[in-house]
Formats: C-alpha cells, structure tokens, sequence
C-alpha cells in the first residue's frame, strides 16, 4: 500500500511541477482516493486555507469577488469544481509559475507541493465540508424585538447619564467634564439649527445666571421650526437621496420628495407616519423615494428600479446594506441574494427575475419581508396593498431594529459618532446596548417625536461634556470606549451657513420647491392687529397701469417710501413681490431681489434700520412681450424698542418714478432722481391670490426666528460646496468625509465662490465705520463664540491697522473663516 502510494505521489508531483499533461490527473485523484484515506477537511484541508488564502478571501474579505467563507460561496466563485480538479481554477493559479497570475500572489509563501496534493484530492472527494464551518468571525447577532431597559440610578440624574454612570464605572473610567457655556452655545446652534449665534445671543446667554439656562436653550433652539427644518433638510436630503438637480432629473427619470419633506420637517411629522408614507405613498409628492432614479441606457441587474427600491429601503430604515446581497449573498453579514429580490420584489409590477453577479439564474423572486417573524407580505396582493403591508412591517411595534436604527443616526449627528459604527450596520454590536435599546423604546413612547429624542440627547450631561481628545490616527483604534461626544466639521452647507451669517452674502432666491415657514396661517385678512399676518396693502403700479390698462413689457420703475422711526429698532422684516421682478434698497445698499412673483422674499432689515428717516427704494419691472398686468406688494414689520409695531405696506403714500438712477457699485444704488408720481392702487387682483399664504408665512417665519437668510440646504450644490463634501445625492448617504481634501484647500484658497462672498462680506463691515478693535471683537465673538485673545488681537491690529479697509477686512475674514476651531463644532 505504501509503496503505491509514494508511486502516485511521485506522478502527481510530477504533473503539479509540470512534467506530466493534466489529461490524467482525475485518474489519479479517483485511484488515490480509492487507496488512501479520505481528506481530512478540519484538520488538513483548513490549516492550508487559512494560511494560503483566508486573508483575501475570507472573513469580511473578498478580493476580486471571491469569498471562501462557506462551501456555497466558494462554489458561486466558480473558482471549484467538486469531483474535477483538473477545470478547478484555484487550483490552476495555485500551480501557476505566471507570477502575474499564480496566487497566492508573488510576494507571498507559495502553497507546497504536499499541500497542492491535499487541495487536489479535496476537489476529487467532492470538496467535503463540516457542516456549519466558516471561516467568517463569529459576529455579534443584533436583537430584533425592542426591549425596555430598567434605570438602576437616581430618578434626579438625566436617563442617558445614568446609564453612562454604569458604563463608565464597568470601564473604570474619569467622570465626563462639563464644557464652558460659549462652546455649549454654539455646539447647540450648529447641532440643532445649523446657524451661528449671534454676538447678541452668546451674550445674553452667558449673562443668563438661570441653572436650567442649558436645557431652556435646546427647546428654544427645537422651537425655531423654519431653522430646525432647514438645517436637518440637509440630513434628510442625504438619507432619502433627494436633491434639487443631477441624475436623471432632465429625462423625467427621477422626481424630488423636497416640497413633502419640508412639509414633514416643519409639521415634526411622527417618524412612523413619516416612514409610511415614504413606502406606500398615497400621492406623488413623496413617492420620488421609492421609485429611485430610472437610469438611461442599459444598467446591471443591481441597479434597476426594483433592486434600489430594496436597497434604499433597508439602509434609510433599518440600517442594512443590501447592495453585496443584491449581487451575491453576502460576504460580511446574513443577507442573501434571495432576501434583496425578496424585498425588490414587493415593489415590482412584474415577475422579477433573480440575477447573481448579474447573470439570471432561471428564478424569478417571490415578494418576502426581511423579518417574517413580524409578519409577511401576500405576495398575490396588489403592488399598493404590498407596499402599504411593507409599510406596516417596518414600522411594526415589535420591529426594534427600526427603531433602534433611526436612534443610532441622531445619536451620531450629535455626538459624532454612533452607539452602532458605522451608521448603516446595525448588525455591529453598538459599544452601549442598553443605551440603545433605551433610545428606542424612549422614540416609541414619545409618538416617535424626533425631536424628543433631540431633546433628550442634548439636554444630557454626556451632550453637554468636553469634546473627546482622540489620538493622532484614531483609526487605529480597534476597541471603542466612549469617553466624550467627538468633534466634527462643519458640513458644507453649515460652512456655507456660517460664511453667509458673517458676510451678508447669502443668495437671494432658492432652488428648492417649497413655501417657507409654518404652514397654518389662517386666510382672514381681517385679523387682529397683534397677527403680523394680516395683509395691510394693496398692489400698486404706475399711470401705466391706470384705469385698468396693461403695463407695456419691460418697463422698469422706480418706488420710494420715507419711513420714519421714533427710536431704536429691535426686529424688522420686509415681505415682497413683483410681477414680474424686484429689487429692493434700503438705505441705497439692495437687500432682496426676485425674479418670479409668485415667490415673495422675505428679508430681515433690522441691522439697516436707524432712528430717523429711512429711505426704501424699489426697482420693479414688468416682463413679457406685450402689455400686461404689472404690480409691487410689500408687507413690512417693525418691532421698536418698547415693543410697538410698526406696519409698512405698499399703499398710497409711495410714490414712483420713471426714471431709473444710476448703480454706484455692485448692490449700492445711487441717488433716486424725479420727478415722483403717487402711485396707481390696483387693489387686490385675483390672478394674485396665490401668494398671500406665502406672503404670510414670511412675515411669521421672519417675527418669530429674526432671521430668513436663505439656507445652503436650499440650493443647488456648487463647486464649493462639492469640494467640502456635498454629495450628489445619486447615492444615499449617511457619513460624510471628514478628511481634507486637495480639491478642498484649493477651493478654499482661491475659489471665486468664498472670494465674492468675503468680498461682499468686507464692504458691509467697513462699512460700519467700526475701528479695528471692534470689528475684530465682533467677528470673533460671531464665528467662535469668543472674544480674540489680546495676543489675537495685538497682531491683527499690527498687521491691518487701526482703521480698517475693505481689503484687509477681507484678509481678516478669510483668516478666521480657515481656523480649524472655525470649521469644527467642538
């Protein structure tokens, strides 16, 4: 036996060294087989795999596709063949002397020849496997059910804090120290309404001696409805993959959710209302989510409708990335590829053929929910009541897995890092299970406010507590412990933001579809005089426009209104419009412009105001290509300091003027010349009904927040804004970089976006006619929420002067505009 044994030893040596043709070798294998014992899988067959191939091809692994994790994966490679070693291609590249195909790869210890012998006859046997076996790591099982957890610590202690309490003594760590007021201040503005304070509001906060003053803050900050929604805009844009302009939008292939989930934002719709309407959409406003982008051309089976339906549903709302399983099963958790069709299929309209690796494999997928422990889908059920089913199973009472996911994400945003990381695989363990499960259920009974869970989160000790001091590569770190929320950048459209806030140089129009502000207002225009929505005016025009005559096109007149003012102001706002475009003076320098009239700008002027007389100009045109109609509607509000109201509308005291004056510089008017006309009233036409809701809401938005800055989350991306990490949305995404990048600092340094901004930004400030000091002090006390140090301000005030230009007022923005501590929420 032996001595035949070695005899085939030897020929099989010869054929792996290649002195013998591979037209024998199955002969070979069978006769061994018959005369040797059978391959030891455990014990001779895995020691060898795992020194040879497991680092690129097992575990989360799988270069060029192939994972040898289990038997069935490492046949859909179709890198084996059982029974037939000799088309078994592993086996091939094994033996290979081609340095550029051998594997493994050439920098590595070949596989012996007694091993190569082992594998060989392994194939021959038929490639046996011990049920069970991977060589995947044994991963944590995340629970499904929600669970309540029981709080052990003081009912006086906030609920996260007694649970980080326990945490901490388990982990023997330091107690978390509180940070200073200042850098909670700003820390809640960006992370709640992604805006700045002002220098006004850091000061009355810090003057404020209240020792609930904290917690009064973040239901203030919660309570600014138009802010909150426009700042997490930008978040839910990236989650839901909507956007105002890209993929497929030109060809019809793709729709924006943007007007309902402004709408949803600023209601505070419950999550699970939310969510279901996402899924099942009862109209077309929101059903852009579900339908994905409809690509042109020829596309892989993994990027159909159906399959991106599956995909965007799972990773938005339950945290699961099902783009490997929508391919293959997947290598790196338990999703297969019938799961992501399973789940495609509720959505399709018709029989959805199963393709791997996209090639079909003679199975068309049945309709099926991921969890059908909660319940199933009926797959004979019409495509509407399938998705209204699906809609039921996500947000199911018992599905603690949604939950838990939505909870995961806010904790992120704030804190800046998840109890489960990454965001989208909550089938990691997270590195504090009760306080997850504690969150969930907080959501669920709270009607799944959000904002709740907001409040809940920010008024913690733990929200409150100095920034984590993480060491020079924290991607090293292989064991998370918390020891402190982390500090992030700035995203772009914060970064944006802020710029905007410092400078004045927001934009006057916006892209996204929607109607800013609340969203009730009452219709009466005969309101109380306290309602600041109350229509006063009338809409008004030139003798062109005179007994009921068509305003010829394109003519451009001019408007002016001396408003006087007994003292000093505290809020102002101006609502307007014109058909069919405006710009808006006050003081010469242009506050607003439009350019369509069925959306009204709102501007706060209260920074343009002064005691005295103010003049207001008004620059209309009428459009078209023949007469038509043609008018100006302005609302104003403006709070004094002993709290009176004065209202400013267009009405009969304006006067007009055909003759345009000269523009001094860019935004600066120069003197309005006569002769001035009254003006012509056209009352209330009917064709312009359609903006007194809109019209309203401006003034409510703009008397209850004192701000209506147009938001970056608003507007279509630009360079800038890409560089910093926008993306474009043909994805969802749940993580921005957090990396500088080269595009980035070149953007930065030269662009012309920032440039014109600061540029804008430095004539407004010099214009004030501040000493140096001063502005400096302000401008700090804006972007970082402190006063400069006197080394800070020594420095500056040597390098650009006592009295500063627009030139170097510039230079000073840019500088702070670069600090690191500028561009991070700490």
């Amino acid at each position: 036996m032996l001595s035949e044994m070695t005899r085939y030893l030897d020929r099989l040596l010869d054929l792996l060294t290649g002195r013998l043709s591979g037209g024998i070798i199955l002969a070979i294998c069978l006769t061994i087989s018959t005369t040797a014992q059978t391959v030891d899988f455990d014990h001779e067959v895995v020691p060898i795999l795992r020194t040879h191939c497991v680092k690129c091809h097992g575990g989360i692994e799988a270069k060029g596709g192939f994972s040898l994790n289990s038997r069935k994966l490492f046949l859909e490679g179709e890198a084996a063949d059982p029974g037939n070693p000799v088309d078994s291609h592993f086996l091939e590249l094994i033996r290979s002397t081609d340095i550029d195909l051998q594997m493994p790869p050439k920098d590595l210890p070949r596989v012996s020849t007694e091993e190569q012998l082992i594998l060989t006859r392994w194939v021959a046997e038929q490639m046996p496997w011990t049920n069970g076996f991977s060589f995947s790591q044994l991963r944590y099982q995340p629970p499904l059910l929600p669970r309540k957890v029981p709080l052990t610590g003081s009912p006086e202690t906030h609920p996260i804090d007694q649970i980080l309490d326990q945490y901490h003594n388990t982990n023997k760590l330091p107690p978390l120290e509180s940070v200073d007021d200042a850098t909670f201040l700003r820390r809640a503005y960006l992370d709640l309404v992604g805006l700045l304070p002002t220098p006004e509001q850091l000061q009355a906060f810090l003057a404020n001696r209240s020792d609930q003053k904290r917690s009064q803050l973040i239901d203030e900050l919660l309570a600014r409805d138009l802010d909150y929604t426009e700042h997490w805009l930008t978040f839910w844009n990236d989650l839901l993959r909507n956007d105002y302009t890209g993929t497929g939008f030109i060809t019809g292939g793709r729709q924006q959710i943007s007007a309902w989930l402004y709408r949803a934002l600023i209601e505070n719709k419950p999550f699970d209302e939310f969510t279901r309407e996402l899924i099942a959409p009862e109209s077309g406003a929101s059903r852009g989510f579900i339908d994905g982008i409809k690509w042109r051309g020829n596309v892989s089976a993994g990027q159909t409708n159906e399959i991106q339906f599956a995909q965007s549903v799972a990773q938005s709302f339950l945290g699961i990335n099902l783009k490997c399983a929508s391919c293959h099963d997947s290598f790196i958790d338990r999703w297969t590829l019938n799961d992501a069709y399973s789940l495609a299929a509720i959505y399709a309209q018709r029989p959805l053929e199963i393709h791997r690796c996209d090639k079909p494999i003679n199975a068309s997928a049945q309709p099926g929910w991921l969890f059908p422990e909660l319940g199933n889908v009926d797959p004979k059920a019409p495509r509407n009541e399938r998705l209204k089913q699906l809609a039921a199973l996500v947000t199911h009472r018992d599905n603690g897995r949604y939950t838990r996911t939505i909870v995961n994400r806010l904790w992120g945003q704030l804190m800046g890092r998840g109890l489960v990381h990454p965001l989208d695989a909550m089938h990691t363990e997270p590195w504090n299970e009760d306080l997850l499960d504690f969150l969930a259920e907080y959501l669920v009974e709270n009607q799944y406010d959000l904002k709740a869970v907001l409040r809940l989160i920010a008024t913690s000790a733990a929200y409150g507590s100095r920034s984590e001091v993480l060491p020079q590569d924290p991607t090293n770190q292989t064991d998370y412990v918390f020891q402190g929320r982390r500090t992030k950048r700035l995203t772009a459209e914060q970064f944006m933001d802020a710029v905007w806030q410092l400078t004045g140089a927001a934009p006057t129009d916006f892209d996204a579809p929607v109607i800013r502000g609340q969203t009730d207002l009452g219709k009466d225009d005969q309101g109380t005089d306290e309602n600041p929505a109350t229509l006063r005016g009338e809409w008004i025009w030139g003798d062109s426009a005179a007994d009921g005559k068509a305003p010829p096109a394109g003519e451009k007149l001019v408007f002016r209104k001396t408003v006087h003012l007994p003292s000093k102001v505290t809020t102002a706002v101006v609502t307007l419009t014109a058909d069919n475009d405006f710009e808006l003076y006050v003081g010469r320098r242009r506050l607003a412009t439009g350019k369509d009239w069925t959306r009204p700008q709102t501007v706060v002027i209260t920074k343009n105001l002064k005691p005295g007389d103010n003049d207001w100009i008004v620059v209309a045109g009428n459009g078209g290509a023949s007469p038509n109609l043609a008018g100006l509607y302005l609302e104003a509000r403006i709070v004094m300091e002993d709290e009176t109201v004065i209202e400013v509308s267009s009405d009969a005291s304006w006067q007009y003027s055909e003759r345009l004056p000269t523009v001094k510089s860019p935004g600066r008017l120069g003197k309005p010349v006569g002769p001035w006309r009254p003006v012509v009233l056209l009352g209330r036409p009917g064709v312009y009904a359609q903006v007194n809701d809109p019209i309203r809401r401006g003034l409510t938005m703009a008397m209850s927040s004192n701000s209506t800055m147009v938001r970056a989350s608003l507007v279509k991306s630009d360079f800038l804004m890409r560089s910093l990490g926008r993306p474009n949305r043909d994805q969802i995404v749940t993580s921005r970089p957090s990396e500088l990048t080269t595009l980035e600092a070149i953007d930065l340094a030269n662009g012309q976006t920032l440039a014109a901004a600061l540029q804008r930004g430095a004539n407004q400030w010099t214009d004030s006619e501040q000493s140096t000091a001063s502005i400096v002090r302000e401008l700090f006390q804006f972007a970082l929420s402190r006063q400069p140090t006197a080394a800070e301000l020594s420095v500056i005030q040597e390098s650009l002067g006592h009295e500063m230009t627009a030139e170097a007022c510039e230079d000073l923005l840019w500088s702070i505009c670069m600090m690191p501590e500028f561009m991070m929420v700490r």
